[in-house]
């Protein structure tokens, strides 16, 4: 901004020593520790920083000779100036502090008594003492504060023309997400095929080789566990790669502006601003974003925002996306992922409008951003994020996903007459669920059994979807992907296969996400998520499906 601050001259005033710091890069932060080591050492310096004037600052030193005659106590843990000044201030808490001890009663006494004398010639006593401390502020800032030669236009504000331009930012936002999923995609190949070998080729022939082990068990260990768990794993590279790429972005300021962009948009469709902070959110996770309306404090936004937060397509549907992405769409993957999550936008706005023009009526309130200037990313701060989230995805990779390949499987390979092994999963549990569901409900959107099956473990967590398709293929004899036998048993058509994509968004994000929308609205809320959610993926998947055979396409 072409500002100076003399922070040698601003210690002298303030009595302290002033340390510059960048708390991203760690300048200065060796100092701040030996300034703060020295402070520790050495007796306190009682600064007088701002002056009150002669009848307040008398009524101050009265009172603070009172302080150490009656309460001692006090003064050796706080300056006896600071809480004569809090007592003429009124500030409930140093009140609280003093009336507690023997003589506490006969100070605040005083003080009261004080502060109604000053009032007679200040006025409102609080309102005099914030007013003569910020123009102690006034005068300092002027002291050390001073423009320095600044060019014309800012790096920031010339690179903002364009990315945030009002024509060329929201196509250039669409850009710079398809390149990173690319990214995501194309970088992790080499490691995703490495865990494939190892896991569901090695460790998987590995557990078969067992001859002493019982066969539910082996078939609980290697069609269970290492086909839902293991399937999970081998997507860990992409989601790294993905975390790894928006945490460069988000430190170099972008993912601010992508929020910018959107408010505007928002703005059309009669929905407050600060939606787009629970959506941003939950492109992580949906949890938090609901969690994340808190702070919005018209009750009407927030409820609105609660409900379509869950439309924000989390990181755990990404391996759904990457796994039929990758057997049925080729190299359209790329966008075909990178419409879900516009998809998921769009449905958010709609949705928004509809829950503020029959449910919740009345304005939106507004939304103040402040857009950061444009850093260098940060190797620390960048390793920090994606580590956390890919540890996040690792933790559920052992814990929900692991439950829910165990049930899974156990439907997998048990029936009405009993435990039926591996071979037979078309007469189990599982196969009976999923060939009613296939054959009924979800008949006219072309989708198997096993993909019906999915489905319905995919409510405990979107994970457990690729978990689910792997013990359902048995994923793991000759080395074989998920994606690999997605599409050598022709589950899906690329068509049937989008709509997949788009029901996976839509419906139920997860048990988490209901129980967080019932702990912020309700239950009766929480029902209404889960019946809007199942019936917009219902529709929207068979709109897919049925232009696109309106349209020609197989």
């Amino acid at each position: 901004e072409g500002y100076k601050v003399d922070s040698a001259r601003l210690g002298g005033l303030l009595g302290v020593p002033v340390i510059e710091t960048i708390a991203t890069t760690g300048y200065g932060i060796d100092k701040l520790k030996n300034a703060i080591r020295k402070a520790l050492q050495e007796k306190g310096r009682n600064v007088r920083i701002v002056n009150y004037g002669r009848e307040v600052e008398e009524a101050i030193e009265k009172l603070e000779k009172l302080i150490e005659e009656l309460t001692p106590e006090l003064t050796s843990k706080y300056p006896a100036r600071w809480l004569a000044i809090k007592l003429l201030e009124g500030d409930s808490d140093v009140l609280s502090k003093v009336v507690k001890l023997p003589r506490g009663e006969a100070v605040v006494s005083h003080a009261r008594s004080l502060k109604e004398c000053l009032e007679r010639k200040v006025g409102d006593l609080e309102s005099y003492i914030i007013k003569r401390r910020y123009e102690r502020v006034l005068e300092i800032t002027k002291a050390v504060v001073r423009k320095v030669v600044a060019p014309a236009i800012s790096l920031t504000d010339a690179i903002d023309s364009v990315l945030t331009h009002k024509v060329l930012g929201i196509p250039f936002a669409l850009s710079i997400l398809y390149l990173l999923f690319r990214f995501a995609f194309e970088v992790s190949t080499p490691f995703v095929d490495l865990i494939d070998v190892a896991i569901n080729g090695y460790l998987h022939d590995l557990v078969i080789g067992i001859t002493t082990l019982p066969e539910w068990l082996t078939s609980l260990l290697a069609d269970g566990v290492i086909a839902g768990v293991g399937t999970v794993l081998t997507f860990l590279p992409v989601v790294a790669f993905f975390f790894l790429g928006f945490a460069v972005f988000e430190d170099v300021g972008y993912i601010a502006r992508i929020a910018f962009l959107v408010d505007k948009l928002f703005s059309k469709f009669n929905l407050p601003g600060k939606t787009i902070i629970p959506l941003i959110i939950g492109f992580g996770c949906n949890v938090p974003g609901v969690m994340a309306t808190r702070t919005i404090e018209d009750e009407n936004d927030r409820k609105t925002a609660a409900l379509i937060a869950p439309l924000a397509s989390c990181n755990a549907r990404l391996p759904v996306y990457l796994v039929i992405g990758a057997a049925v769409l080729g190299y359209s993957a790329g966008f075909a992922v990178l419409s879900m999550y516009a998809l998921g936008i769009l449905l958010a706005l709609l949705m928004g409008f509809a829950f503020r023009r029959f449910l919740f009526r009345g304005l939106s309130s507004g939304f103040v951003m402040e857009l950061p200037p444009y850093m260098k990313p940060n190797i620390g701060n960048v390793a920090m994020k994606t580590w956390e989230r890919t540890k996040k995805f690792l933790f559920k990779a052992g814990t929900v996903i692991f439950l829910g390949a165990v049930v899974v499987w156990f439907l997998s390979v048990t029936g009405p007459t009993g435990y039926l092994g591996p071979d037979h999963i078309e007469e189990s549990f599982a196969g009976i669920i999923g060939n009613w569901l296939s054959s009924t409900i979800l008949k006219p959107l072309g989708w198997d059994w096993r993909a019906s099956v999915a489905l319905l473990f995919g409510f405990i967590a979107k994970e457990v979807v690729v978990g689910t398709f792997g013990v359902l293929y048995g994923v793991g004899e000759e080395e074989e992907t998920v994606a690999h036998a997605i599409a050598e048993h022709h589950s899906f058509t690329p068509l049937t296969g989008y709509a997949y994509m788009a029901f996976v968004l839509i419906y139920i994000p997860c048990v988490a996400t209901l129980a967080a929308i019932r702990g912020e609205l309700g239950l009766k809320y929480a029902i209404l998520a889960l019946v809007y959610e199942i019936v917009l993926a219902y529709v929207v998947a068979l709109i897919i499906v049925a232009g696109g055979h309106a349209l020609g396409i197989a």
